[in-house]
């Protein structure tokens, strides 16, 4: 890790920039808050594997937004581009998975009781997410969240519940939640890609850097600015860097398409994943009736 902050410079940065105790301190209450319920719970229990799929998604969720991963994301777009395919696009599922069916069951399905079934129908919950995060990522509406604190955890908030709204059809917690076939499920983790590559493509494929974030330094001093404690300006200043080009090895264009790339990589890698994950239990259930 030593190596990796010194190589994009992150070395200059204290611990409460790069590790983020707060937000560690968040996803341990969490832990707490799971473990405790379980202890409670005389009828119902976790198993070691749901267990082991929520600490996983748990970790994932620190690496995308507490690790020094998320402070990069605020100084170059392809580092931005790996916490966002990490806490939308890895974290949910193990997250659905790793959460029983009966808490579900009290945190979400019977307080929206009237209005959850029209709220996670499968094509709202596809279309909402990938529409969501492709406008995030317009460059004026990127540039914007990505410079005021409160917008920025407002949004990330927003993202990762409709992410685990468009997952949750593909990994129900509960057969009794499961609201499509498995060959439906193929089709809809096939949707998934086909409604994110647009943005993807274009972030790619664009001639010249769209984010401000990331090549104005002006706009990159406003972004780096909420997660920096102190003043960034003197900080920067004493350290003679003026701009994002001190953390990047590539160009801005480079940058930006090798971020388009990773996060098209990383989705179909998920999406092979959960494509073999429902295979095999449809498999699997077909044996079993034969």
């Amino acid at each position: 890790m030593a190596s990796f902050e010194r190589f994009f410079g992150l070395d200059v940065f204290g611990f409460s920039a790069k590790w983020s105790p707060y937000f560690i301190g968040f996803l341990i209450l969490i832990l707490i808050g799971y473990y405790f319920w379980n202890w409670k719970s005389r009828a119902n229990k976790v198993t070691n594997k749901q267990s082991a799929l929520f600490i996983t998604s748990i970790f994932v969720l620190y690496l995308a937004y507490g690790s020094p991963i998320d402070l990069l994301g605020h100084l170059i777009f392809s580092a931005h581009m790996t916490s966002m395919a990490l806490g939308l696009l890895v974290a949910p599922p193990l997250f659905i998975l790793g959460v029983p069916a009966w808490m579900w069951e009290r945190i979400i399905v019977q307080p929206l009781r009237k209005m959850f079934s029209w709220m996670m129908h499968p094509i709202l919950t596809l279309v909402l997410f990938n529409m969501l995060f492709s406008i995030y990522h317009f460059p004026v509406i990127h540039d914007k969240i990505m410079t005021i604190y409160w917008l920025h955890t407002v949004v990330y908030v927003i993202l990762f519940i409709t992410s685990i709204m468009m997952w949750w059809h593909v990994t129900p917690p509960d057969p009794k939640y499961a609201r499509l076939t498995d060959l439906r499920k193929m089709g809809y983790i096939f949707g998934t890609g086909f409604l994110l590559t647009p943005a993807c493509a274009l972030i790619i494929f664009t001639g010249s850097p769209m984010y401000a974030t990331y090549s104005d330094p002006n706009v990159w001093i406003q972004a780096l600015g909420f997660c920096v404690p102190g003043d960034v300006n003197v900080l920067l200043s004493d350290l003679g860097v003026g701009g994002p080009e001190f953390f990047s090895v590539l160009p801005p264009l480079h940058d930006q398409q090798l971020g388009g790339v990773i996060m098209k990589l990383v989705q179909e890698g998920i999406n092979a994943a959960l494509l073999y994950y429902v295979f095999t239990n449809w498999y699997r259930k077909e044996r079993e009736t034969n």
